[in-house]
């Protein structure tokens, strides 16, 4: 079991920004160090469901540390126990996981966990951690607990610690609402971060300072506005429910074809706009149509169900799937776009009652 190392707060906060130092964030499909992943305990997430919400983590676990160690964010031991049960029953080798420490109020460690920036290449290379000061997607009360993470990661790992602000006050984005090639270009979603009334990050920040931001803390140089995500997503359109790199040059995005369907319209809107898009080379994009699985509904209420919350790791490319005829539609063009690594779905359908899935749960630990 980790336990931070606690430093002063003076030598793990850094005055210049990332990108004044060289630093920028690594595409997910380069080589990891270690996924990040918080252990479910808040019911509240899943009701009625939570029960075989550990089990979905086993399966999650049991294919991510076939490549990578995992980084398993517990409450206290209690929650170790329990999971180390769960691995045990499905596989995993225990030598993979690295216990962490830390009281939190959720465990969608896309958003809360650390984001990790890096510089140099080789043996000269070093990672540090922004933190983007998660506040519940604006949306919620409980979330000081998790808005620590990052610094409890900078500790443990000893780690620089870069504190986003912009001018005085603290810049929030989740990892959730951004999506980079590794080489400079960063994409997002208007609905999310650039709405005026409803789920505000930033008050008062508009698209120019925004952009400012992510390029200061992220080392991007080129930022894209898609327009909105899929209905049932209650971070108001997180881009990982909608457009992905699976490469430098190459996007999949999510298409709707049932013109009668909610999602048409919204989700038109962003084929309309990708058409204009340019790389930070400008040259534009490749970009392949991922379908939609069909309206997935729980108690009456439409879940974000999207085959684009992939999570690319080491040893495989994790897919959600829905029991639904274009899981396999989806497995296969992602199959055909990731060469260096197998592509597998893992069950989402209870997973996904929490208003997110695979990739809203992971965080990557760059190399």
């Amino acid at each position: 079991m980790l336990r931070p190392k606690f430093m002063s707060e003076a030598k793990n906060t850094q005055t210049a920004k990332p990108a004044q130092l060289g630093f920028t964030m690594p595409a997910e499909w380069e080589k990891h160090e270690a996924t990040w992943l918080g252990w479910p305990h808040n019911a509240n997430d899943w009701p009625g469901k939570f029960e075989v919400i550990p089990w979905v983590y086993g399966e999650m676990v049991r294919k991510i540390s076939a490549g990578e160690n995992v980084r398993l964010i517990i409450r206290h031991k209690r929650d170790e126990a329990q999971a180390r049960h769960i691995f045990k029953k499905v596989g995993v080798d225990l030598r993979k996981i690295k216990f962490v420490v830390h009281p939190t109020n959720r465990g969608w460690t896309r958003d809360t966990g650390p984001i990790f920036v890096k510089r140099g290449a080789g043996a000269k290379s070093e990672t540090a951690i922004v933190h983007f000061h998660f506040n519940a997607w604006a949306k919620y009360s409980n979330w000081r607990k998790d808005t620590k993470v990052p610094q409890t990661a900078a500790k443990l790992l000893g780690k620089k610690l870069f504190h986003a602000v912009f001018g005085s006050k603290p810049f929030v984005i989740e990892g959730g609402g951004m999506e980079l090639n590794g080489r400079g270009t960063l994409v997002s979603t208007e609905e999310c971060y650039l709405h005026p009334k409803i789920q505000v990050r930033n008050p008062g920040l508009g698209k120019k300072e925004i952009e400012t931001a992510l390029k200061d803390y992220l080392g991007v140089t080129n930022v894209l506005w898609l327009a909105k995500g899929p209905k049932g997503d209650d971070t108001h359109g997180h881009i990982d429910d909608i457009c992905r790199f699976v490469n430098a040059k190459t996007l999949v995005l999510v298409k709707e074809k049932n013109s009668k369907d909610e999602n048409y319209q919204p989700l038109a809107e962003n084929w309309d706009r990708i058409q204009d898009f340019r790389l930070e080379d400008g040259k534009k994009p490749q970009v392949v149509e991922l379908p939609m699985p069909n309206p997935l509904y729980f108690e009456g209420i439409r879940l974000p169900a999207s085959y684009a919350n992939f999570y690319i790791c080491n040893a495989a490319v994790i897919v959600p799937t829905f029991n639904d005829p274009n899981d396999r539609i989806a497995l296969g063009i992602l199959g055909d776009l990731f060469k260096d690594r197998p592509v597998v779905g893992i069950n989402a359908v209870d997973l996904v009652w929490g208003f997110g899935s695979l990739h809203c749960l992971t965080q990557q630990q760059p190399a």
